[in-house]
């Protein structure tokens, strides 16, 4: 289901998991056209409605190396076949996805990172992050590996989410829900596709 915003942006469903593509690593993106500057559009009207912190084009079935983000301090933006360098020193803090509504676990992430990529037109960026920004690109590129946080987690919480995952309202639901559309799925509390307040959104 998608929910039209305007004659030139749709609200597209978000994949929950158990949805193959989210275990799919992503196609580069090679054809800066019309079409991709639609797919930023709607990704970026459907992350702010959900509403996450980031939210990467296979939560919503498309198979390309393209996310979408928003933090308060640095505001929306999104990245093209991104590309990450990682700190060695990290840090603890809580993450919460779209693709697994509801849910919120403590995950170990390096504390910085530099982003290198592209914009929708195809020109060169590079982003120096820290602490949440760093966290979101690690989780949404996560994303695009077709890595989910729930695979970060330590062997103990992995098992604690899996029992909360079962008893989540949503699973063994369809497979899909629409931001800002209410349904028999329950909309996702506070997560980014990225993050709470502090963190990253999951996948």
């Amino acid at each position: 289901m998608v929910l039209v915003v305007s004659p030139h942006v749709t609200i597209r469903a978000i994949r929950l998991f158990g949805d193959p593509v989210l275990r799919s690593k992503a196609d580069e993106v090679r054809e800066f056209d019309k079409s991709l500057r639609q797919l930023v559009d709607d990704m970026t009207e459907t992350m702010l409605e959900a509403p996450g912190q980031g939210l990467a084009a296979p939560q919503i079935g498309v198979p390309l190396r393209v996310f979408t983000y928003h933090v308060d301090e640095i505001g929306v933006g999104h990245v093209i076949n991104p590309v990450l360098e990682l700190s060695t020193e990290s840090e603890v803090d809580i993450e919460g996805c779209l693709s697994i509504p509801g849910l919120t676990f403590d995950v170990q992430r390096p504390i910085s990172a530099k982003l290198k990529g592209q914009n929708a037109e195809g020109e060169a960026l590079e982003i120096e992050a820290s602490e949440l920004l760093a966290r979101v690109f690690q989780h949404e590129v996560d994303h695009l590996d077709g890595v989910l946080y729930l695979q970060r987690l330590t062997k103990e919480l992995r098992k604690e989410a899996m029992s909360q995952i079962r008893q989540a309202e949503w699973f063994g639901m369809p497979d899909t829900f629409t931001a800002g559309i209410t349904s028999s799925e329950p909309k996702p509390k506070d997560s980014s596709d990225s993050v709470s307040p502090k963190a990253a959104e999951l996948a």
